[in-house]
Formats: structure tokens, C-alpha cells, sequence
């Protein structure tokens, strides 16, 4: 006999550790957990599974949010829903079908991978993948284990943290994730999809620009309720990784499709850990753009967003749209960087004026080019009056 049944909003919460991140490991958490009385939010958790074929069923259970249960539940998701229930005032269900330390390879199905990727060849790569990083950790283990027994034998203390084991294979194969946790729900009546993931692909984001739309025609297809919602969260601001700007690029391809949306967290993230504790922030965001765009309710989504550059005599000249209180954290302005035509990059001085900014360099008197928070870790001042930070973004297509 079915009980406690209801009727309400689902939204598909998929992608890697930091969709996956529990509200215990978040900002506040005890606190946060300790209000977490909402019987009319739910959460279904799916298992750590993969499969060569696709599935019928997978395993888990729906859980009432409790402050004995939200602990364990996806951060991301978890705050999100709080923010549609608090507005909605309707039952919010989670759907929390995520993984850490997975690719984008992982959860689209063979037909979707194979209008960009040979399939073959993602399997190769999947192999030879799996293998390097097998070697990689034995080679580091070895060295480990060495400099250990020399401390040990000089006498020394020995603070060196032993190499961490590489990601279990199985969770990267391709399309092993998306037959094993995607199609037993589909096509269940779902409201949309909230999406993190993006940084186990940063190395290729070339190929990402046409993995990551191919991904949501896929779901889209499967769940059979046209272009429903998918909004995702553009990769947090993290220590020196040189392809982090142009994977954020590579995200933002997804915005040419519609019903999608884009929480920016370039100015939330922790330079030095790769899951960003403010979990609160990520899902306020991405509940701004389901609010505004699944829901209809107005209201301001998204944070200054580059609309072109006009050359000026010496400088540049920089527009935006969402820009409506246009302002700064920093008086300074740091973050943008501009180039003439032999594309050298020199830090340069910004100004606000109105709803443009106006960029210039001693050292760049012919600016052709303007980039702004492009790279892994960057400063990121700029804000609307909505108080939602600008992307990163550049107007040129250069090279890395």
C-alpha cells in the first residue's frame, strides 16, 4: 500500500563531487541542519552504479527532509529546493543522480556520445585513461614509500600525505552512468535538471562545447516533455588550473540552446579546494533562474553579462545587459586585462561608467582585444545591484 504520497515538483540533480556534496560538508552545517524541517521536501538518492546496457530499475528510497536525514542529502539540490519550496509553497522532490571524479562521458548514452565521438574511440580513451592514472599512482605510491623509509631511517618526522588511489574506472566508462541511473526514470514527469559538472572534463573543452548540448537533446528526448529547463553552475573559481577559463567557455555553449541557464560562481568558490563549502549560494542562484524562467515569476536571474565592446581612442569601451546598478567590490577594479594586435596581455585600468566599463593600458595604446576574470582563480569584483557577479568573458578567439 503506497502512503505519504505527493504531488509536486521534481527536479533532476546530476553531475560529479560537487553536485554530489552533502549539506554536512557545506557553510554552517550544523545550523543549517538543525532547520531542516521541511516534510514537504524529498530526496532520492541513487546508488554509486554503472552498467554496459541500459537499466529498468536502480536502487534507493525517497527521504523526507529532516534534520535526522538533509545531512546526506545533495548540498546543491538541497538548497535549491528550500528556495522554490519557500516561494512555491508546493512539494519539492529531488532527484539526486550524481557521482564524483565523472566525466560528461559517463552520463550520455551511446547515441548521444556518437554524434561527437567515435564510440570506439571513447572507450580507447576511457581505457588508456584508466590505466595512466593506475600508473601514475603506483609511480607516486613507489616514491612515497621511499622518501617515508628514509625519514624513518634518518630519524625525521614524516608529514608527506600518502597518494590517493585514482577514481575507480568504472565510474568513467562511457555511457555507464547514463544507462545505470538516467533511463529507469525516464521519461518520469520531471520539472527540469540543475547540472554540476564540468571540472573531470577541463582538459578537452574543445570537445565539451559539442559533448555538453549534445547531453541535453539527448535527456530532453528521453524525459519526452520538449525543451524542459536545464540550467547548470559554470565552474567555481579554483587554484592555478590553465584550461579552467576556456572550460567555462565551453559550459556556456549550452546557452545557445533553449530553456537553459547558467549560475556563475566564479566569486563563491575556495582557491584552494575544489568542492566550494558555499553551497547555499549555488543553489540560491540556480533557484533564480528557474524561478524567472521555469516558473515565470520575474525578477532579476543573472548577474552583468558581456554584450560587446566599441573602441575608443586608447581604450576600450565595454557593454553588458543585466547591468542595472553596475558596481564594484574592489574600487581598484582588478580583473580585467586587455591586448593590442599582437595579443600581449597587460593588466588594465577599469572604470564604471553607467552600465559599461571603460578599459585602458599605458603599455596597449591600440586595444583591439578585453578579457575579464580569465583564469582559474581570478579576481572578480564586478556586480549588478541584484548583488549576482559578472562571467568571466573575453571578445577575442585567440589561442590558449
Amino acid at each position: 500500500v503506497a502512503r505519504d504520497i505527493l504531488v509536486g515538483e521534481i527536479w533532476l540533480c546530476s553531475g560529479q563531487s560537487n553536485m554530489e556534496w552533502p549539506v554536512r560538508r557545506t557553510l554552517n552545517a550544523d545550523a543549517e541542519i538543525a532547520a531542516a524541517d521541511f516534510p514537504l521536501i524529498r530526496h532520492f538518492k541513487t546508488p554509486p552504479v554503472s552498467a554496459d546496457a541500459p537499466a529498468a530499475d536502480t536502487g534507493g528510497e525517497w527521504q523526507t527532509c529532516r534534520p535526522a536525514t538533509v545531512g546526506a542529502f545533495t548540498a546543491a539540490g538541497f538548497y535549491f529546493g528550500r528556495e522554490l519550496f519557500k516561494k512555491l509553497n508546493v512539494p519539492v522532490g529531488l532527484l539526486n543522480c550524481s557521482w564524483g571524479g565523472t566525466p560528461i562521458e559517463a552520463w550520455m548514452s551511446a547515441g548521444a556520445l556518437a554524434t561527437v565521438l567515435e564510440p570506439a574511440e571513447a572507450v580507447r580513451r576511457w581505457r588508456a585513461d584508466a590505466g595512466e592514472r593506475q600508473a601514475n599512482y603506483e609511480t607516486d605510491l613507489a616514491r612515497w614509500s621511499q622518501a617515508r623509509a628514509a625519514a624513518e631511517k634518518a630519524g625525521r618526522e614524516f608529514k608527506r600525505p600518502q597518494p590517493r588511489k585514482p577514481v575507480d574506472a568504472v565510474r568513467r566508462r562511457p555511457s555507464g552512468l547514463y544507462n545505470a541511473l538516467i533511463t529507469p526514470f525516464a521519461p518520469a514527469a520531471i520539472r527540469g535538471v540543475i547540472w554540476y559538472q564540468g571540472e573531470a572534463n577541463a582538459e578537452r573543452h574543445a570537445e565539451y562545447r559539442a559533448l555538453f548540448p549534445a547531453l541535453i537533446r539527448s535527456w530532453r528526448t528521453d524525459f519526452q516533455q520538449g525543451d524542459i529547463p536545464f540550467y547548470y553552475v559554470q565552474l567555481a573559481n579554483f587554484r592555478p588550473r590553465p584550461a579552467w577559463p576556456f572550460q567555462r567557455e565551453a559550459q556556456d555553449a549550452a546557452l545557445k540552446l533553449p530553456n537553459t541557464g547558467r549560475a556563475v560562481a566564479i566569486d563563491i568558490g575556495d582557491g584552494g579546494n575544489i568542492h566550494p563549502q558555499n553551497k547555499q549560494e549555488v543553489g540560491r542562484r540556480l533557484a533564480l533562474l528557474a524561478l524567472a524562467g521555469a516558473y515565470g515569476l520575474g525578477g532579476e536571474f543573472s548577474g552583468p553579462e558581456f554584450a560587446g565592446v566599441v573602441r575608443e581612442k586608447g581604450a576600450l569601451r565595454v557593454k553588458f545587459t543585466h547591468a542595472a546598478g553596475l558596481k564594484t567590490k574592489d574600487p581598484t577594479l582588478p580583473g580585467f586585462v586587455i591586448a593590442g594586435a599582437d595579443k600581449k596581455f597587460a593588466p588594465a585600468t577599469a572604470r564604471i561608467e553607467g552600465e559599461e566599463v571603460v578599459v585602458s593600458a599605458e603599455s596597449v595604446p591600440a586595444p583591439v582585444a578585453v578579457r575579464y576574470a580569465w583564469a582559474a582563480d581570478p579576481p572578480a569584483p564586478l556586480y549588478n545591484a541584484a548583488g549576482l557577479p559578472a562571467s568571466p568573458f573575453r571578445n577575442d578567439d585567440w589561442d590558449e
